[in-house]
């Protein structure tokens, strides 16, 4: 165990004082029980393909929906419901199945989530009708929610506590690499093979990710006094609710303004609608380049990090109000926000997860449903601002006011978890 000496002090024979020095030594040894404290990169990376494929899951039927819409015989908004749904069963999954398998040793809880999100996967592209589709949406969503959660906590379990935020970046990293390579890979391949081959093609990803888990993740026994009523308790404290609060506002300027970024570019900045995707892979690009700098920054210096990634998206939202007048300003605009929006992530999951403390795998699960809450309420008010005849410039009025109300809930956060406990 770690500095434990290797002989007990004192006891033992003496060979010219060779035992006894040795005694003194503090030495770092591991059990079969104790997980290992750095990970080599197989397995964050093992991990971080898990959060690539629930990534690429939740967004890739966006740019499929009118072929979804055609196949079925249903209204375009009907066809919508597959990403709300989606969106609506990840914040209910990620705490409902991770209670559920409280029990399981983390690295079982993961297998049995991939399959599940494997299976779904499959009978998404089975499904020969709009009602099992969305069924196998709702599925894939609840097993993704619990995966990233559960991924998030088993990454900061295998290294070292001062790598903690850079182990949860390299799983969110997967994200970030799905909105670059997985969302247009997986659309272009459903527009040219049906919107089926989407499924196909995240299933094999699904098959590829179980393999992977068992091979390269090493176990990870639950702790003795793990259970649903010991990280249910944790849930008193208000530092964890004001940190949950802080990542579903916090991160809701995201969404708010991607789910209306295409009239935004066409209508004010003036692109052509053939721009947009290159947009959103610049987008995705600032996000690759944020989240691992964010993760060695949070490493550093958590709160600080926390704090400046806050109010950078709240003034890239601002800033880009008069940057999408020109071409120029709102490629650079979009390219930061890309990178400050991903900032957001890993100080986020590491201040719940530092706040609950002593409930690791249920509040990193609960900070996947608050993502997914700013995900549907973002986009929800700039809708609604939309309808009562602001300008496509108010989702980024909007996005500004979110990010500053996060900043303001996670400043009370901080200021709360430096009280005496």
């Amino acid at each position: 165990m770690r500095g434990e000496a290797l002989f007990p002090a004192g006891g033992g024979a003496s060979l010219d004082g060779v035992t006894n020095d040795l005694a003194a030594v503090p030495l770092r040894t591991r059990t079969p029980d104790t997980p290992p404290r750095r990970a080599g990169i197989a397995s964050l990376s093992a991990l971080a393909l898990g959060a690539f494929a629930v990534g690429t899951t939740e967004v890739v039927i966006a740019g499929l929906l009118p072929e979804v819409a055609t196949d079925f015989g249903i209204p375009l908004p009907t066809a919508g419901l597959l990403v709300s749904g989606y969106a609506a069963g990840m914040v209910v999954g990620a705490p409902l199945l991770t209670v559920l398998g409280a029990r399981l040793p983390r690295k079982h809880l993961l297998l049995w989530l991939v399959g599940l999100f494997t299976t779904a996967g499959l009978l998404s592209a089975l499904a020969p009708g709009y009602g099992v589709l969305l069924v196998g949406r709702v599925l894939s969503a609840l097993a993704g929610g619990a995966y990233v959660g559960t991924a998030a906590v088993v990454a900061a379990g295998l290294v070292a506590p001062e790598r903690k935020a850079s182990a949860i970046a390299t799983v969110f990293m997967g994200l970030s690499l799905a909105n670059v390579l997985g969302v247009p890979g997986g659309t272009a391949l459903g527009q040219a093979l049906g919107w089926r081959a989407a499924f196909w093609g995240v299933s094999a990803v699904g098959a590829v990710l179980l393999a992977a888990i068992a091979a390269l993740v090493p176990a990870i026994p639950r702790e003795r006094d793990a259970g649903f009523r010991r990280e249910r308790a944790v849930f008193r404290r208000g530092r964890v609710w004001l940190a949950l609060a802080a990542t579903a506002f916090g991160w809701a300027p995201y969404l708010t303004v991607l789910t209306y970024i295409t009239p935004l570019l066409t209508e004010v900045t003036g692109f052509d609608e053939r721009t947009v995707p290159l947009v959103l892979v610049l987008i995705g690009v600032g996000m690759v380049v944020g989240t691992p700098l964010a993760g060695r920054l949070a490493d550093r210096a958590l709160s600080p990090t926390l704090h400046a990634a806050l109010a950078g998206i709240t003034v890239v939202s601002l800033v880009l109000i008069p940057a999408v007048q020109s071409k120029p300003a709102a490629i650079a605009g979009f390219l930061l926000f890309g990178l400050v929006g991903a900032a957001v992530i890993p100080p986020s999951q590491t201040r719940v997860l530092e706040a609950a403390r002593g409930a690791d795998t249920l509040a990193s699960a609960a900070n996947v449903s608050a993502f997914n809450i700013g995900n549907a309420g973002g986009p929800l008010l700039a809708g609604a601002a939309l309808s009562a005849g602001g300008g496509y410039t108010s989702s980024l009025w909007i996005a500004a006011a979110l990010g500053a109300i996060g900043l303001a809930l996670a400043l009370a956060t901080t200021a709360l978890h430096r009280r005496p406990h």
